[in-house]
């Protein structure tokens, strides 16, 4: 990983840092969301277990009992019939069937899981944009309070005919423009708190925001979870490619039957006795269709490595595009940081001559409140940089 501004060194310290973000977040996680969501992952995950435990049995034949009531014949009889008939071997297809359902459970899992942060990541990203509209509301107040000042300035010199009025109509419609601006930011953080409530049943405010760091694109695509699901699927489908194969190939089989007969006349001339037979079989199918059905799961074999191949490249590309994005506002974050610095030493010089009677208090009101603005504008930055590493981290697992 490498950056192209030599003043991003720190940046580039940090993404050689690797931090284990769900383990460190893990209690927070487990408290953002509502219990009744989180009682719906626990279900799921049990109907994962118990579906993976049936398809690890389905090569077991199930074993078969019946009874019957002859009533055509002259003595009335009853029968039992017990009768068993399990693949003891299957060219392999047995244990590609236990890997098979192993690997469905593995590739479940990982669905879930992701399901589970895909949902932490939405509640996170609010809590980050309610801070954002917090922050932009204060930016909107002291925006509020220049264009108020300007406004007065405005009307001033209109009044003793310095400036035009068209001077003091712009000035008043921007003052208009900034309420109305301050109205919407209000109104957006609420429906961020309404949206949050959906899936979280705490308060917001009980929550602090985390803090996440950049890490190696190398441990990115080792715990990538959506790589981890796609191998998991393609070790599935090699599973299912084989177990199609084995289906065609021969097989043995071992039986058992065992017959009882029940005389409820007490006939001693019913001379039927008991039956019971067994051994093993070996089948081998002929299917005109074996072929084209082999070849086919072959195939969607092939396709799941190659999706494998490109949703990797993807990644890879997520990353870049993701550590070039956080670059950029690492960027803006210095122009900012110089930017105050400049409104720093003007502020003392303009203090210097408001005590000297040269500049009057609203000159510095307004440039103080500039200075606030820009202040806030480093924490947006910050806020946004969280956002973008929370998009990284919902993708580890």
């Amino acid at each position: 990983m490498h950056l192209i501004k030599s003043n991003k060194v720190k940046l580039l310290l940090c993404s050689l840092i690797f931090s284990n973000l769900y383990a460190q977040n893990q209690t927070f996680d487990e408290k953002i969301l509502s219990e009744k969501r989180l009682k719906n992952f626990d279900l799921t995950k049990e109907q994962i277990q118990e579906d993976s435990s049936k398809l690890k049995k389905d090569w077991i034949n199930p074993i078969t009992y019946q009874f019957s009531n002859n009533l055509g014949e002259e003595y009335k009889t009853q029968k039992s019939m017990i009768s068993i008939n399990q693949p003891i071997f299957q060219s392999g297809g047995i244990y590609q069937a236990i890997k098979y359902a192993d690997n469905s459970y593995k590739y479940a899992n990982l669905d879930l899981e992701k399901q589970k942060k895909e949902l932490i990541k939405e509640a996170l990203n609010l809590l980050f944009m309610i801070e954002k509209t917090n922050l932009n509301i204060q930016k909107a107040q002291y925006t509020l309070q220049n264009a108020k000042i300007d406004v007065d300035r405005k009307k001033e010199q209109v009044l003793n005919g310095f400036l035009d009025a068209s001077f003091l109509d712009n000035a008043l419609l921007t003052l208009n423009t900034t309420k109305h601006n301050l109205v919407d930011l209000k109104y957006q953080k609420q429906e961020l708190i309404n949206n949050f409530n959906n899936i979280s049943s705490n308060d917001y405010t009980k929550f602090e925001l985390p803090t996440f760091i950049l890490f190696s694109e190398k441990e990115f695509l080792e715990n990538n979870i959506d790589l981890k699901q796609i191998e998991a699927d393609v070790d599935k489908k090699g599973n299912y490619s084989y177990m199609t194969m084995a289906k065609y190939l021969p097989s043995i089989n071992a039986y058992y039957n065992y017959s009882k007969y029940h005389d409820i006349d007490d006939n001693i001339k019913l001379t039927k006795e008991n039956e019971q037979t067994f051994g093993v079989n070996v089948t081998v199918p002929f299917d005109s269709r074996t072929f084209n059905d082999v070849q086919s799961k072959r195939i969607d074999y092939l396709k799941s490595k190659l999706n494998l191949e490109n949703s990797l490249d993807d990644e890879k590309t997520f990353f870049k595009t993701k550590l070039e994005k956080i670059t950029m506002l690492e960027e803006r974050l210095q122009i900012t940081k110089d930017d105050l610095e400049v409104y720093n030493s003007i502020l003392k010089i303009i203090n210097e001559e408001k005590e000297a009677q040269i500049k009057t208090q609203s000159d510095l009101d307004t440039l103080q409140n500039s200075q606030k603005i820009k202040s806030l504008d480093l924490k947006i930055y910050e806020i946004d940089k969280q956002l973008e590493l929370l998009e990284m981290y919902a993708k580890l697992q």
